[in-house]
């Protein structure tokens, strides 16, 4: 009997493992933002306008993953000469590092709900752990095209200097709180 439920598992668990949905970012639909602290006196906000990347997500199984590329380049503040700034060497230099990635090592739940979303983010070639808080996922047909999509929203507060960007500090604020919204389409 144990071995024919030992068997009987380990031909489960392939399928079960083929469950898992394969969704791919839908740029036009993910925004991913930032919020710092400008001097002492305002917090400056930008966004990201170019974005890819893939999501694995299966509920049943607890499982989950996360891949975002991001254009170093797309930076947008709202202000031209900034975002030129903030593209250079004392900053972002995207240039010689064009992308910004973050790609997931684990997953966390909290019930049946992800909660959290660990990985390697690399800014400027430095790779550092960061743990993505989930808002909130939510995955079904999409209303119009009748697509399965998921969408995903999630929250993390970083160091910039810990990835060595250091120009300005301190008083250009240390902690910047990067903020992802993203809609994915499944393969």
């Amino acid at each position: 009997m144990k071995k024919v439920l030992l068997i009987t598992s380990l031909v489960i668990l392939p399928v079960n493992s083929l469950l898992a949905a394969s969704y791919t970012v839908d740029p036009a639909h993910t925004y991913v933002s930032f919020a710092i602290n400008h001097l002492g006196f305002s917090t400056m906000r930008g966004k990201f306008n170019q974005q890819s990347g893939s999501l694995e997500y299966d509920h049943s199984s607890k499982k989950a993953s996360v891949t975002i590329e991001i254009d170093a380049a797309s930076i947008d503040t709202g202000h031209v000469k900034r975002d030129q700034h903030l593209t250079s060497p004392d900053f972002l230099n995207a240039v010689e590092h064009p992308t910004i990635t973050f790609k997931s090592t684990k997953a966390g739940w909290n019930g049946n709900k992800l909660a959290s979303v660990t990985g390697n983010l690399t800014i400027l070639g430095v790779s550092k752990p960061v743990t993505l808080q989930v808002d909130s996922i939510n995955c079904g047909e999409h209303p119009f095209s009748k697509k399965q999509v998921c969408g995903f929203d999630a929250t993390a507060s970083i160091k910039r200097s810990e990835f060595g960007v250091n120009y300005g500090l301190p008083g250009i604020g240390e902690v910047l709180d990067l903020q992802i919204e993203l809609e994915a389409s499944r393969n």
